[in-house]
């Protein structure tokens, strides 16, 4: 194979929403009041040969798998990639707008007609922008901003679990009840891993990162805003000194149970709007240019892809838990509610209601990538940091790295043992439906494609 059959390209496009649009990701809808910060679709599209890969990021909390299937559907009319090869992401920011229900939080129609379209273009503007290229895994630590924010409390703390009234045995998140911790439960993965695309001019055309952190969130509710991704994109980009054709480009790991808000050391960031956000994004775009010397570069990598659909049993409320469900939501006042423990007893009712609807199965994807020495797994849902550390304890590629909330979204997928455990994630609802075992399963089946690779 010619040195120079190994292409790439890559695009950003705005996808910033007006003043007005929904956003979703808290327990209710929010509007956008202040635009902190531009959003994008973000595209890097590799070719070699006859195959054809496109990885995309994109500035939003979720889209479903329904939405992101026919904006595949329409890359694939214009370009030629088959569906199966192309991979759609979000970043998580909960500072942007909707094309998905989350809780009382709604879609944005406006903004789901529109958003399809600029997907589209940001993979067309990256296939105009193929050029011969080489490219480099990389790989650094960064454990210094990961906690797990599932809490063992004191016996006199009882956390309280809004679906089934009763109490948890570990509580996500202890807002006022930090004097009441006993540990964090869980190990976060400390890896910051990253993909690095250049002409063979050396001219950069893109970095693809992977870290597993949630959003970091400081900032008001209204605000529009790319969180810690954005920061550290617009950081890279000032350290490596590039031209804006260059795409820097942040995904999210397995980060299901990790954020930043430390309860135990309240002091350990900036608590002014965006400051923590731009710190661990400049932190995390200075690790790896310091890493970059490291780096061995391959201009002719392999390029294969494994992707497969599986069905998982969707759990669903009982007779009795239906009409339990259904005597709160008969006397809640949705509009006017506000989170505190009958608020998240009737939010909770309603979403009883709305699951009691759903399919009895969820049709999850799973896709693998192989880029010369490294591999890259897609999964469709907020996954534990565990389930990224076992996949990477058991993958045969160099480098490997998971992007979540890929290609779909079904919600939190926790182990089985944190089921068991209770906590937020773990709160039956749409977002979190998946029976016992699912994460396993749908782990398992990532592992084969890898192998197959």
């Amino acid at each position: 194979m010619n040195i120079n059959s190994f292409q790439a390209g890559a695009a950003k496009v705005k996808t910033t929403p007006p003043l007005g649009t929904r956003i979703n990701g808290d327990f209710i809808t929010h509007y956008a009041t202040y635009i902190h910060d531009d959003l994008y679709s973000k595209a890097l599209v590799l070719k070699n040969g006859s195959t054809l890969i496109a990885l995309v990021v994109v500035d939003i909390c979720i889209m479903p798998r329904d939405f992101l299937d026919q904006v595949k559907a329409d890359i694939t009319r214009a370009t030629g990639i088959p569906a199966s090869n192309i991979m759609i992401s979000s970043t998580h920011t909960h500072a942007a707008g909707s094309v998905a229900d989350v809780h009382l939080g709604s879609a944005d129609p406006a903004y789901s007609k529109k958003l399809p379209g600029l997907i589209l273009q940001s993979v067309q503007r990256a296939m105009d922008h193929l050029k011969p290229a080489q490219i480099a895994f990389g790989s650094v630590a960064a454990p210094e901003h990961l906690l797990c924010r599932r809490y063992k409390m004191q016996e006199t703390y009882l956390p309280f679990n809004p679906v089934t009234g009763g109490t948890d045995q570990i509580k996500t998140n202890p807002f006022g009840a930090e004097s009441l911790i006993e540990n964090s439960i869980a190990p976060t993965d400390p890896e910051l891993g990253y993909l690095a695309v250049k002409g063979l001019d050396g001219e950069w055309i893109s970095l693809l990162a992977n870290y597993s952190l949630h959003y970091v969130g400081d900032w008001e509710n209204g605000t529009i805003s790319a969180d810690y991704f954005g920061m550290f994109a617009a950081r890279l980009a000032e350290r490596l000194q590039v031209e804006d054709s260059f795409v820097g480009i942040m995904s999210n790991g397995t980060s299901g149970d990790v954020n930043i808000w430390d309860f135990q050391d309240s002091n350990r960031y900036p608590k002014e709007n965006f400051e923590k956000s731009r710190l661990i994004g400049n932190s995390l775009a200075d690790k790896i240019v310091d890493n970059l010397p490291n780096l061995i570069w391959q201009t002719d990598p392999e390029l294969s892809i494994g992707y497969d659909e599986i069905e998982i049993d969707v759990v669903k409320p009982s007779a009795s838990e239906l009409s339990s469900a259904a005597l709160l939501v008969a006397g809640a006042r949705y509009e006017e509610i506000e989170p505190d423990q009958n608020g998240l007893r009737q939010i909770y009712a309603r979403e009883q209601m709305l699951l009691n609807e759903f399919p009895a199965q969820c049709i999850t994807p799973v896709q693998a990538i192989k880029i010369g020495e490294g591999a890259i797994g897609a999964l469709a849902g907020e996954f534990f940091s565990e389930t990224g550390l076992r996949l990477k304890a058991a993958k045969k590629s160099k480098y490997y790295f998971t992007i979540t909330m890929a290609n779909g979204n079904a919600g939190y997928v926790p182990p089985a043992a944190e089921i068991a455990k209770g906590g937020y994630e773990t709160w039956r609802c749409r977002y979190s439906c998946l029976v016992p075992g699912a994460e396993e399963v749908i782990r398992k089946r990532l592992l084969v494609l890898l192998d197959q690779l």
